[in-house]
């Protein structure tokens, strides 16, 4: 018997040295190195020394406080990198923008109806404050929202012509303040791109025309002229506006209740921004505006016809267009532009009732940005 425990446990201890119990070798447990990496047996005498190497920590190639602070670095660098880049975002040179800020209040830079100020009175270094204003506004807007689609606007400030014209524009066309590069550029719009404005005025033209009515009279120079008319633009050239460089004139619009219920329900007028004016326009026979361009190729001119007596004409970057009674027409007036009444005194006056609306291709962004920058003055 004992012969036999004796020979139990050392089948037992073959066994666990990696013998199987019919005697073949076993396969040998290689480890990464040292004792436990090389070919051998181990057994249960080994425990032990196993125990000891599972309880040792895992070494990385470096220190752990070392990763930590070269991560640290890492973000720290991006971080002022990116605070750099929106630092110069924001700080461009805007000079361009204010620099034709006083051709509104030229030849160059007015049309039929209203004149764009920034408040520039014309005196010495008068337009390098009005550049600092046009600056300021336009920070003061990326600093409340974002320049989140203001790449135009942008580009615009950066290299945008003054009144005698810039990189990218067109010989006839000659925006005195503000030209918006990458716009189609025709000197007449089509009507479907402004199609509920247009259709909404034209449904209107019945109470537009009661309200000149209910205004007008002899236009013969002789008397005074009366409430709510402006100074003649030219000889032979009157109006009557109900919004003027993007503000109301509450007296005119009381006297013409249809117009200016026509205008409140427009989607593209440009209500809140110095471009913007609405009201009539009056031609008597003989006038003549002539080399004439607007400030801004931003908007669109919509031209109702109220009274279009024979002989008068509208030639817009050379391309010969008229009136009709009752329709629109939409002009890009920043294209070189002439207006003439050529009939006879006995015709009467031409008379159109004109609205700036936005142009079709300035996208919602660019509009809500350039009314903070040309908010009309308090």
């Amino acid at each position: 018997e004992a012969e036999t425990s004796e020979g139990d446990r050392g089948r037992r201890v073959g066994m666990w040295k990696g013998n199987s119990p019919g005697g073949i070798q076993g396969a040998a447990m290689e480890g990464p190195g040292g004792e436990l990496g090389g070919q051998g047996n181990w057994g249960l005498e080994d425990a032990p020394g196993l125990l000891a190497k599972a309880s040792l920590p895992i070494m990385f190639p470096w220190p752990l406080p070392l990763a930590s602070s070269a991560l640290t670095l890492l973000l720290g660098a991006l971080t002022s990198l990116f605070l750099w880049y929106c630092y110069r975002l924001g700080s461009q040179d805007m000079q361009a923008l204010g620099a034709g800020s006083q051709a509104g209040g030229g030849p160059g830079g007015c049309s039929e109806a209203g004149r764009p100020s920034l408040r520039s009175s014309g005196e010495p270094g008068e337009g390098s404050r009005t550049e600092g204003l046009v600056s300021r506004r336009l920070r003061a807007y990326a600093r409340r929202y974002s320049w989140a689609g203001m790449g135009r606007v942008r580009r615009a400030a950066q290299g945008g012509p003054g009144p005698r014209g810039g990189p990218g524009v067109l010989g006839i066309q000659r925006p005195g303040l503000l030209f918006l590069p990458d716009l189609p550029s025709s000197p007449f719009v089509p009507r479907d791109a402004q199609r509920h404005d247009v259709e909404l005025l034209e449904s209107s033209f019945p109470a537009i025309l009661r309200d000149f009515r209910a205004v007008s009279w002899d236009f013969s120079g002789t008397t005074p002229l009366p409430r709510g008319w402006s100074p003649p633009l030219a000889p032979g050239c009157y109006q009557l506006l109900l919004y003027q460089a993007g503000r109301c004139q509450p007296g005119n619009c009381r006297q013409c209740p249809g117009a200016y219920r026509a205008l409140r329900g427009l989607r593209s007028f440009m209500s809140a921004n110095t471009f913007g004016n609405a009201g009539f326009s009056v031609l008597l026979p003989g006038a003549r505006l002539e080399g004439r361009c607007g400030p801004t190729n931003a908007r669109v001119r919509c031209h109702l016809g109220l009274r279009i007596p024979l002989g008068c004409e509208l030639v817009v970057g050379g391309e010969p267009q008229c009136w009709a009674e009752g329709h629109c027409l939409l002009v890009d007036d920043s294209f070189l532009h002439t207006v003439a009444h050529n009939g006879s005194p006995e015709d009467g006056p031409r008379v159109v009732f004109i609205v700036d609306l936005w142009h079709p291709n300035v996208a919602g962004a660019e509009r809500q940005a350039l009314d903070f920058v040309f908010a009309p003055d308090p």
